[in-house]
């Protein structure tokens, strides 16, 4: 018997009443970007949502934040809000605490339960107390308490930023590969054999609501110290150029293979951020598709096994299939744009098969094809950090 059929969960859409009828709550919302006037962080939701749990906090309640936040955020606003509408104060009448979500969609409970430690932080010493003694019961992996909400808000932050940074110069050295006619999966492998180094896989780009998001967070909180984080941001702009470096590679193959550009039917494989889930947020395969039209092609369809319909595409005038033959079908240019398992199992010649066409050009934007050296016939292979390979008829 599950824990709702014992009386135990429940659900409600009334936020006030879930704040009167708890003890602790634990707000996960998204926080987004404002893209109007510069790239700022958007608290709207966290901030409603702690506005709504502050019209039915208590004492001896406690909340805890697990929502991605510019470092102060906690400390700042969201306890001004707390006390402002429920008179309380914190660390006396109820406590509050920072703990970030360090989660992977797709294994969310496996990651909070079995893979990481749980970091933990409190405004003062009972609110650290009481989030430390909560998560100790959950977290297999153990608890990690750090001295103070921003230190926790910045460390989840930087483990975002780790990595869009190991991104961006896997892109830098993807590029310089290519033109030394270079596989840059060899040489990332051989690097890797050292303990001390982990270079990270180039692709069409970065997305998700994380990663492409901490940056701009850490560099608006820096702006008010007058701090200029020169890495964070050419990292962050370098990720956000790969899909156009994409189709500027199709195109560079496009004139040596096809001599032609005008009327080509483009299969672009993969709309979600991240292989073998249906999430499309931030996905670098929109900026790939905006550049394409930008470059003059019309006749453009995507394939993703995953998402049946998207409304930003529809506003391209984009068509979205889940039958990867349907979309091959006349193609002239491939771009694979996620590591979806589908398309790890292709093959060039079925890409050629199913299109039908003689000759075609497949740009692999996340080297999931791996019989790429000798393509067959009229097939041209060119990837993130692998040379131009054009088949011949020997």
């Amino acid at each position: 018997m599950c824990i709702r059929d014992r009386g135990k969960l429940y659900a409600t859409l009334n936020g006030v009443e879930a704040s009167k009828k708890s003890h602790v709550k634990i707000v996960a919302v998204p926080t987004l970007l404002k893209t109007s006037n510069g790239k700022k962080s958007d608290l709207s939701l966290l901030i409603s949502a702690i506005e709504t749990i502050a019209h039915g906090l208590k004492v001896g309640d406690l909340v805890i934040i697990e929502s991605s936040v510019p470092p102060g955020t906690t400390e700042g606003i969201v306890r001004e809000v707390l006390e402002g509408i429920s008179n309380l104060k914190v660390e006396v009448d109820f406590g509050l605490a920072y703990s970030p979500e360090r989660v992977m969609e797709g294994r969310a409970l496996q990651d909070i339960v079995e893979n990481y430690p749980k970091i933990v932080s409190g405004f003062g010493v009972k609110s650290l107390r009481a989030v430390k003694s909560l998560y100790e019961v959950v977290a297999k992996k153990g608890v990690i308490a750090l001295s103070s909400p921003r230190a926790a808000e910045l460390e989840k932050l930087v483990e975002g930023i780790y990595r869009d940074v190991n991104i961006a110069l896997a892109n830098e050295i993807a590029r310089l590969c290519r033109v030394l006619q270079v596989d840059f999966e060899e040489v990332r492998v051989a690097a890797n054999s050292q303990p001390f180094s982990h270079l990270h896989k180039p692709g069409t780009g970065v997305g998700g609501p994380c990663i492409p998001v901490y940056p701009y967070f850490l560099m608006e909180v820096a702006e008010k110290y007058n701090l200029n984080l020169e890495l964070v941001k050419s990292s962050r702009l370098k990720n956000e150029s790969m899909p156009k470096e994409v189709v500027s590679i199709a195109l560079e193959a496009l004139s040596l293979h096809l001599e032609r550009v005008e009327g080509v039917k483009v299969a672009v494989l993969g709309l979600a951020f991240r292989g073998d889930i249906g999430d499309s947020r931030l996905s670098p395969t929109y900026d790939v598709i905006e550049e394409l039209i930008r470059r003059g092609f019309r006749n453009i369809i995507v394939h993703d096994p995953y998402i049946n319909r998207d409304e930003k595409l529809l506003k391209y005038n984009v068509k979205l299939v889940n039958n990867l033959k349907e979309a091959l079908k006349g193609a002239s240019l491939v771009i694979i744009s996620t590591e979806h398992t589908p398309y790890k199992n292709l093959t060039l010649k079925e890409i050629k098969t199913m299109s039908e066409n003689d000759k075609l050009v497949v740009v692999d934007g996340r080297h999931v094809i791996r019989e790429y050296k000798s393509p067959p016939a009229g097939v041209a292979y060119v990837g993130i950090g692998r040379p131009l390979t054009i088949g011949n008829n020997k």
